[in-house]
């Protein structure tokens, strides 16, 4: 039988924010990465590009800020499960927090590397000239580090999915109020 959330094993309200805003901006952030090529070259590309570094930027400042307030002020709450799923857990979490940090530095790097346009209203210098080389190994490396971060956030998201229906831990409602009990 499952055992009710009481208030106290809930996060709070910022750090659900904090963690659903960092959850859309990783699958649009991906997704928008999946498909800039797609737009045509010019103005609609560049307004693409342009968006994905923007919002990047924005993860980026969401993301340093969570941890500030998960070091200072956020909730803390223990892991579930056995005293092996709790260093799983834990693991889990560094590993997402790593990846996340990591991809926004490629991504500032790729975007300094290629020199981007944006919006047309100023253009990043290309601080290696025109070193196509460096250019793809470094998209590479950002790209890599975007489908690492994805392929954590849907095991992490697959863990919350078991603990809830097959292990019939409480844990949804953590980061979901309205699945808790009162």
């Amino acid at each position: 039988m499952k055992r009710p959330i009481t208030t106290m094993q809930r996060y709070d309200v910022k750090t659900i924010w904090l963690h659903w805003l960092t959850a859309v901006l990783v699958i649009g952030l991906w997704c928008l990465g999946q498909t800039i090529d797609w737009f045509p070259r010019g103005t609609a590309r560049v307004y693409a590009r342009s968006t994905h570094i923007s919002v990047g930027a924005l993860l980026g400042t969401v993301h340093l800020y969570r941890i500030w307030w998960r070091a200072t002020a956020g909730e803390h709450l223990s892991a579930a499960g056995s005293a092996g799923l709790k260093i799983i857990a834990k693991s889990m979490h560094v590993a997402l927090y790593v990846c996340m940090l990591a991809t926004v530095a490629l991504g500032m790097a790729n975007a300094l590397v290629r020199g981007d346009n944006l919006f047309y209203l100023f253009k990043l210098p290309a601080v290696v000239g025109n070193n196509k080389a460096l250019r793809a190994t470094v998209e590479d490396y950002h790209a890599c580090a975007a489908n690492l971060l994805l392929i954590l956030a849907g095991l992490h998201a697959a863990a919350g999915l078991v603990h809830q229906y097959i292990l019939k831990v409480d844990v949804l409602g953590r980061m979901l109020p309205a699945l808790g009990r009162r």
